[in-house]
């Protein structure tokens, strides 16, 4: 969908903020910018709707050079999303919604209609419509910027660090909703943003650039974080890239066990004609319907058929889903159960078993393996095409 194509921007002053950059941005999936102060994300991304226009080079956008198209007709075929939104304050959030509609000769009806179909779509509730953007939370004034972006159906959507400045836990929310969004409608989005956390959660591309605007790696998150492409990368990633790159492992396959697991209307004869369970010094008790309790000390079993006592049961921190969530998710909620052992669950919460620390790392090796021997044929494979 674009091409970045020996690409420089040169200011009057002699300052390069882009140089030399060449980049296939893949169609239909999210390409990440990411990289210090200075290395040119955001005159990158510019220099594609040409707020910026470039010193040397081109980009074409579905096979067109970008300087073939009259400005305002190529900005109004991209969606734009920026920090803090950019929303109009005299305007309601509908209008808002539906300002590039109108600007593309929409009615009034049929471009509100459409904002309202959006204002749901991004999780705005309908009632929010004849708001205006002050008297909205900063994550949902945010939710209103990428439904504009999205208003005219565009196939490519800019975000340039659209979720920097709300708070962890909204950010969280609203890189889930891009990638449930993007899940939908399969857009090429070119996204900014100095968080490596970010560019690796919702990236299938990620561009790594250096200051002064030059790429040091373009690869897909995985690749990164396994294979940095030299020391500038490698400390850009952090110190802790192996921890990050679990996300890319499923818990799918782990080992689960069930033999710890005890309802609480259990008794301490009902456990002991379980000889399994004697393995582990803790037992997880779950309610009737099979969701966790707590865990509870094989001692807290009272004698003589005496049922669990709940009052007596530690958390268990948090489960993790088996099968969609990944070995980081399943090895943290490990190191955060006061037992050491991971609770796994259903998609309805219901316990499937638990699983400890050990289990979990035996997991990451093998899944660590099993990926290098998988990249190291990869590699082999494109080495015998290019022969």
């Amino acid at each position: 969908m674009i091409r970045i194509e020996s690409v420089t921007k040169r200011y009057p002053d002699g300052t390069v903020a882009v140089d030399q950059l060449s980049l296939d941005i893949p169609d239909g999936s999210i390409t990440v910018l990411v990289g210090p102060s200075g290395c040119g994300k955001t005159t990158t991304l510019r220099m594609i709707n040409r707020m910026v226009e470039p010193s040397e080079g081109r980009i074409l956008l579905d096979g067109q050079d970008v300087q073939a198209q009259p400005v305002n007709t190529l900005r109004r075929s991209m969606g734009y999303v920026i920090q803090n939104a950019g929303l109009f304050q005299h305007r309601t959030i509908v209008d808002n919604v539906a300002t590039v509609p109108r600007m593309l000769g929409w009615d009034k009806a049929r471009a509100r209609k459409r904002a309202m179909e959006l204002m749901e779509r991004v999780g705005l509730d309908a009632g929010l419509a004849r708001r205006y953007p002050y008297q909205l939370s900063g994550g949902q004034q945010q939710r209103v910027g990428v439904a504009r972006a999205l208003a005219a159906d565009p196939p490519v959507l800019l975000m340039d660090e659209p979720f920097s400045a709300v708070d962890p836990i909204v950010r969280k929310g609203l890189q889930a909703e891009l990638l449930r969004i993007q899940a939908e409608l399969g857009k090429t989005i070119v996204f900014v943003t100095h968080d490596i956390d970010e560019a690796i959660k919702i990236g299938n591309m990620v561009a790594v650039l250096r200051t002064g605007g030059r790429l040091a790696q373009f690869a897909p998150p995985d690749e990164l974080l396994s294979h940095p492409a030299d020391a500038f990368v490698e400390d850009f990633l952090g110190t802790d890239r192996g921890i990050r790159r679990l996300s890319f492992f499923t818990s799918a396959g782990l080992e689960l066990t069930t033999a710890p697991v005890v309802a609480v209307d259990a008794t301490a004869a009902q456990v002991a004609e379980r000889p399994e369970a004697a393995s582990t010094p803790f037992l997880l008790v779950t309610d009737t319907d099979g969701k966790p309790l707590g865990w509870a000390d094989r001692k807290a079993l009272a004698g003589g058929g005496a049922a669990l006592d709940r009052a007596a049961l530690q958390p268990y921190g948090r489960p993790f889903e088996f099968g969609r969530e990944s070995l980081r998710d399943a090895l943290d909620c490990a190191v955060l159960s006061p037992t050491g052992w991971a609770v796994a669950v259903d998609g309805s919460g219901r316990v499937v078993g638990v699983t400890s620390q050990e289990t979990i790392g035996a997991a990451i090796r093998s899944a660590h393996a099993e990926r290098e021997r998988q990249q190291a044929a990869r590699g082999t494979g494109l080495a015998k095409a290019a022969t």
